[in-house]
């Protein structure tokens, strides 16, 4: 029986996440890193609220065997690519660093189609940062999940998003053979396939593209 760690459970993803970890057998304890008190209460649910720019200070409480990072922002919602880079950058190598070095063996992060260190995009840069960063810190499995446009409804509005999941539904059944990683996908079927990752027996850093999460 192991114990997880959930990092962004208000998240569209996140959310969905911290469903099937308190369903799943697999885990019998479920921590939950947030900022504020989320509305859930279960047997196996321990909610720990921190600050994230001051994480040490909630050190010694970030123990877990698997750990499962959902942050992410936008730069129009974060106010800056600064507040960005805080967000999907600067927390999740923080929280990976305490973890390892209290002994979590795994680590799960929800990542992006088009991730790479050195893209001329800011957004997709980054997220290739974040990557590289934590893998760099050796845990026994690092899952590396690269969802394409992920369809759902965000507590908050995302303009763009919002169009795109009117329309996706239709270019989905366009999109075929290759470019079917391409295809929206749903934040549901992100959490399944996280969930799932987390429960394999694989070693190593594993990057999982969007056509792969459709498919568990």
């Amino acid at each position: 029986m192991k114990t997880a760690l959930l990092v962004g459970a208000t998240g569209l993803v996140g959310g969905f996440v911290l469903e099937n970890l308190l369903q799943e057998d697999y885990f019998s304890k479920v921590i939950v890193l947030s900022r504020k008190q989320i509305a859930k209460q279960h047997p196996k649910l321990t909610q720990i609220i921190a600050n994230f720019d001051d994480m040490e200070n909630n050190a010694s409480q970030i123990v877990a065997d698997v750990i499962f990072c959902c942050l992410g922002t936008t730069i129009k919602k974060a106010g800056s690519q600064a507040a960005f880079k805080k967000v999907d950058y600067e927390y999740p190598l923080k929280i990976a660093e305490i973890a390892k070095q209290n002994g979590a063996s795994t680590y799960l992060i929800i990542s992006a189609m088009g991730a790479d260190k050195n893209s001329f995009i800011f957004y997709n840069r980054v997220k290739g940062e974040i990557e590289e960063a934590i893998a760099k810190l050796n845990f026994n499995t690092f899952h590396i999940l690269q969802p394409s446009l992920i369809a759902g409804q965000r507590p908050e509005k995302r303009t763009g998003e919002n169009i795109a999941n009117k329309f996706f539904p239709i270019v989905n059944k366009l999109l075929i053979g290759s470019l079917s990683k391409y295809k929206s996908i749903q934040a549901p079927q992100i959490a399944k396939a996280m969930v799932h990752f987390a429960k394999s027996d694989t070693k190593g850093v594993m990057i999982h593209d969007s056509g792969e999460l459709q498919k568990i």
